[in-house]
């Protein structure tokens, strides 16, 4: 009885010290640091806190684990370390049933826990809007990005990102990036293609990149719920420009996104962007004329 007072008693602060110090955490300490997280304001996207909602657990159940079993071990040496004046081997015991099926049902359960958990919240990430409001199609190119407004049968073509040279090194010229822009609180649709070798689409704030692979259409959907901007880059090794192939996502009012679009049409950039640069159109074996034909 009076070991269980104590323990009692014992978690007592222990419980109200953990209180307090989880209620004194802010936004982005209990989304684990990651990028995305303002206090006070909302996540980026609609499937942020669902990112860091798994991301953040999965870490904390590792961190557990690893805590038990770094204490286990610890345990096991100092309790069962050699004696002064002892000799020879200790008892040898084998085949300890109960140990040996929570070893084996512990993992088990941990596995298909982080599988459940994973597939149930890539299905709700990787599930397309019926009737997306807004239909992006990404053209991922060495080393730049084209932008193709669908709905709005307007385009923005990039270039890679440009050297300050007036500044110092590996300062680039923030201005001249790719810029994307998007309305706030609508059903955004991404198509990606790729003109050349396979990219990745990254908006770092979103906490979700794509592979743009030649020859296969893969798609993004989300709905960018906090104005702002939002910097993006290719996440795939792509050549010797990959860390200059960078973008800028910009998160506006439907206003600022309608007047962004009229700018485009007025500049000319109406139409779509198409396959016909592509790279891959040119190889051998694609149809394009060879040496051979020629002569």
């Amino acid at each position: 009885m009076r070991t269980n007072r104590r323990l009692r008693w014992a978690a007592i602060p222990i419980a109200a010290t953990l209180t307090i110090v989880l209620a004194g955490c802010t936004t982005a300490q209990l989304n684990g640091f990651l990028p995305g997280f303002v206090d006070g304001e909302s996540a980026v996207t609609n499937h942020t806190e669902r990112i860091s909602g798994l991301w953040t657990t999965s870490w904390i159940v590792l961190l557990i684990v690893g805590l038990i079993t770094w204490g286990l071990t610890i345990w096991a040496v100092v309790v069962y370390r050699r004696r002064k004046g002892q000799t020879g081997l200790p008892v040898q015991m084998r085949y300890n049933m109960p140990i040996e099926i929570f070893y084996t049902i512990v993992p088990l359960i941990l596995v298909l826990g982080f599988f459940a958990f994973t597939a149930r919240d890539q299905a709700a990430i990787e599930a397309r809007f019926d009737k997306p409001d807004v239909q992006i199609e990404v053209m991922a190119k060495q080393w730049a990005w084209d932008f193709n407004y669908v709905n709005e049968d307007v385009y923005s073509a990039g270039i890679q990102a440009q050297p300050k040279l007036d500044a110092p090194a590996g300062t680039i010229k923030e201005a001249e990036l790719p810029k994307l822009v998007l309305p706030v609180g609508a059903k955004v649709e991404f198509k990606l293609e790729s003109r050349d070798v396979i990219h990745s689409f990254w908006v770092i704030d979103f906490l979700y990149k794509k592979d743009v692979i030649p020859g296969k259409t893969n798609y993004m959907s989300l709905i960018p719920e906090r104005v702002g901007t939002y910097a993006g880059k290719c996440a795939e090794l792509c050549g010797e420009y990959h860390s200059l192939m960078l973008f800028n996502v910009e998160v506006v009012s439907q206003a600022d996104y309608d007047t962004y679009i009229e700018s485009l049409r007025a500049a000319g950039n109406t139409g779509q962007l198409g396959q016909e640069y592509d790279r891959n159109s040119n190889l051998p074996g694609t149809g394009a004329p060879t040496i051979e034909e020629g002569h």
